[in-house]
């Protein structure tokens, strides 16, 4: 019997969001983790034993994904509040907010260098964006419906998106063409991701399938039809070996590519999972998902070769259920028995549990303050310093017994729509129940939130509105500015070329009219 040590194990838990958790992420150090949630916030944990957690507070809808940068320095999410934001990851809490889509923002990316972001939307476009500007760049717009998610190539030379339309598409970053596009999906397309080595790309759906294209041959090489409901996302492990899947069906799923075999199946969620990562050198993973829990979990399997691993399986007494002959194509046939119990990994997992850790509220550059210090004033997690203390302690008092019924509806209705409205949004699904749901995510007032009068609030909200109108009639003017640019220096070259063609039958005229005059003396002569 192989030993339980072989296995993938639970190492903690964290628990600080008050939503549905939809996306994780490792820092490149892997000493932090950040995870953004239905909640609005982005939380970022510290991994060393017995370290603070940071929420940071800015969006005012929901989180759908987030990224630590390639240096590690900043960290992107998007949110369904249409905006992209870059978060500096220390005390101060500062943020730039990216505004150009018109509708929700579904997936947000680096590319390996750092230098650009790529961002999908429920606008149908695809949009790269410049860090170090901190403006947009470019759209890529040929999808006909929501697009879920966009991810650079390795090299970044390439774009790969997906989304409702069941297309996946691959983009040139030079030419801003569309130069592949694979439809076989049978139904939305929910992630994208290219493996480490940039020659291969996965796909997964609302069909509960998994796919993987050879880019080299733009040919599907591996079909894994092994969740029951759809897989919401996945990671592919540095090695290119394994990839980690989470679905709906409440379960994580590890496949072994070298053999084209599932090989683990994980339960620790209550509820769908929406999230899974490995970290940088692939010794951990982390899940997110309904239950608002974020899972660490130590790799293990890939200390020893996928041969090994295959090996000490068959001698188990409680092996994990063999795939079905029509979950992996095209494979050769193999016997099925009927599946026994589920192995149980790491049964003492509850003992390596660590205690909550201590969450410190920051809010965003400008406005964070105020919004930070209420928002911990509501969770009962203040910490000012001692000069301060004294004197906001009345302030505190009353905003915990006047708005104590508030903060009781957030924490129940807000889970409730949390978990709803993201199985909701993975169905592509239209009309009015949608929208209904949409908005039950934003629960919490946002008078609550800044302690401004109504009439205050209200101007203030016009204010914004009036803002994002014009930043959106911006982002139009700067892509006809940029058309109407090429096209009159396009203009200009066939203007010059027609002046040097004049010029060069001028010359030709000039030419002839000086030999008539060399020969008219000699004429008369």
């Amino acid at each position: 019997m192989a030993s339980v040590l072989d296995d993938p194990t639970l190492e903690r838990h964290f628990k600080g969001h008050k939503g549905a958790v939809t996306s994780v992420d490792f820092s490149p150090n892997r000493k932090q983790l950040a995870s953004g949630s239905v909640d609005k916030c982005l939380m970022v944990w510290n991994l060393a034993p017995k370290a603070r957690a940071f929420r940071f507070v800015g969006h005012q809808d929901a989180i759908t994904a987030v990224q630590f940068s390639p240096a590690g320095h900043l960290v992107a999410t998007s949110s369904k509040d249409r905006t992209v934001r870059l978060w500096t990851p220390t005390l101060n809490g500062e943020s730039s907010v990216f505004r150009a889509h018109t509708a929700a923002v579904r997936s947000v990316a680096f590319s390996r260098d750092g230098h650009r972001l790529v961002t999908a939307s429920d606008d149908k476009s695809v949009k790269v964006w410049s860090v170090q500007r901190r403006c947009f760049i470019y759209s890529l717009s040929q999808h006909t419906n929501w697009v879920r998610c966009a991810r650079f190539s390795p090299d970044g030379r390439l774009v790969a998106s997906c989304g409702d339309d069941r297309c996946l598409r691959l983009w040139d970053t030079s030419s801003k063409h569309c130069i592949n596009c694979f439809t076989d999906s049978r139904g939305s397309a929910t992630f994208v991701e290219f493996n480490s080595s940039g020659t291969c790309i996965a796909s997964s759906g609302a069909d509960s399938s998994l796919k993987v294209w050879d880019l080299r041959t733009n040919k599907l090489i591996q079909h894994y039809q092994v969740h029951s409901a759809a897989v919401n996302s996945f990671s592919f492990h540095p090695s290119n070996n394994y990839l980690i899947s989470g679905s709906s069906d409440s379960t994580i799923k590890i496949l072994d590519l070298l053999e084209g075999r599932l090989i683990y199946t994980l339960h620790g969620h209550k509820g769908a999972v929406i999230a899974v990562s490995f970290s940088r050198d692939g010794e951990l993973f982390a899940s997110g998902g309904v239950d608002s829990e974020v899972l660490l979990w130590r790799t293990n399997f890939d200390a020893k070769s996928h041969r090994d691993v295959l090996q000490q399986h068959t001698h188990r007494s409680t092996p994990d259920p063999r795939p079905h002959l029509t979950d992996i194509h095209p494979r050769v046939p193999h016997l099925h028995c009927p599946p026994p119990a589920d192995i149980q990994i790491s049964p003492t997992v509850a003992d390596t549990r660590s205690a909550e850790p201590h969450v410190i509220e920051l809010g965003p550059a400008g406005h964070g303050g105020t919004e930070s210090r209420h928002s911990a004033l509501l969770n009962g997690r203040t910490h000012f310093p001692p000069t301060q203390g004294a004197a906001n302690s009345h302030h505190s008092n009353w905003l915990l017994a006047h708005h104590a019924a508030a903060t009781v509806n957030e924490w129940t209705g807000g889970e409730r729509a949390g978990g709803a409205g993201w199985n909701a949004g993975n169905q592509a699904g239209r009309g009015k129940g949608r929208e209904e749901k949409e908005e039950t995510v934003q629960t919490r007032p946002l008078e609550v939130l800044s302690g401004h009068p109504s009439s205050l609030h209200s101007t203030l909200q016009n204010i914004v509105q009036q803002l994002d109108v014009l930043t959106q009639t911006v982002s139009v003017l700067e892509e006809r500015l940029t058309l109407t640019e090429d096209k009159l220096k396009e203009c200009l070259r066939h203007q010059a070329q027609i002046i040097r063609e004049v010029q060069a039958s001028e010359e030709g005229r000039g030419g002839t009219e000086s030999e008539g005059t060399d020969e008219s003396p000699d004429h008369f002569t």
